[in-house]
C-alpha cells in the first residue's frame, strides 16, 4: 500500500469533501499490513482521518479511510438511521456500526450495500440502490444515482478534479501529510 494509492483512490476524502473512500490491495502479511496502516494512521490522524482494515480475504485487504466527525454526521441523518435500522444494525456510534459492517463484510456472501452510507453517499440513492439494485437509477457516477443526477455530477465532477490535482501534487513532490487536509 503506497501513497500513490492512497491518492489515487482517496483524494477526495483526503480533501474533506467526501466521508470516506474504500479500496482494496493486495499483502504479503497481516503484520506487515497492520504495519504499514499503523504508519498512515500517524501521518493521517492529526488531519482527522482513520485508516482501518475492513475486510480480509484471498490475499487481499478492503482498506477504508474516512474521517470520524464526517462518519458521525451523516450515520446521524434521519433517512441514513432508518436504513441502518432496517438493514439490522443495532448501534448508535460511527464505531459500533463500523464494527456491524466488518462483521458482515466478513460473514455474508453479499456486498452490504448500506456501505454507501459509510463513503458518503447520499442516503436516498443509497436506499434506491438497497430497493432496485441498477434498475432505475438515473445516473451512473462514484455511485449509482436515484435522487438529485444534477448534484450528483457536480460532486463526481469535483472527485475527479481533485484525484486528478492531488495526483499531480503527489508527482510533483507533495507528501501525504501535506495533501491532507484538516476539516473542522
Amino acid at each position: 500500500m503506497s501513497d500513490e494509492t492512497i491518492v489515487r483512490y482517496c483524494s477526495p476524502t483526503l480533501a474533506g469533501i467526501k466521508t470516506g473512500s474504500l479500496f482494496g490491495c493486495e499483502f504479503s502479511s497481516r503484520e506487515e499490513l497492520y504495519s504499514e496502516i499503523r504508519r498512515f494512521n500517524s501521518i493521517l490522524s492529526c488531519k482527522g482521518l482513520r485508516v482501518l482494515p475492513l475486510q480480509f480475504k484471498n490475499g487481499r485487504a478492503l482498506i477504508y479511510i474516512y474521517r470520524p466527525s464526517q462518519l458521525e454526521c451523516d450515520l446521524n441523518g434521519e433517512l441514513s438511521c432508518r436504513l441502518l435500522r432496517r438493514n439490522g444494525y443495532t448501534g448508535h456510534s460511527c464505531e459500533h456500526c463500523i464494527r456491524e459492517l466488518m462483521a458482515r463484510l466478513c460473514s455474508s456472501k453479499e456486498f452490504p450495500h448500506e456501505i454507501g452510507l459509510f463513503l458518503g453517499y447520499p442516503p436516498e440513492d443509497v436506499d434506491g440502490f438497497i430497493e432496485h439494485g441498477a434498475r432505475g437509477c438515473k445516473c451512473v457516477g462514484t455511485w449509482k444515482v436515484y435522487g438529485d443526477v444534477d448534484k450528483a455530477r457536480r460532486t463526481f465532477a469535483r472527485y475527479k478534479k481533485c484525484t486528478e490535482l492531488y495526483l499531480r501534487q503527489l508527482r510533483r513532490g507533495s507528501t501525504l501529510d501535506k495533501l491532507a487536509v484538516r476539516v473542522s
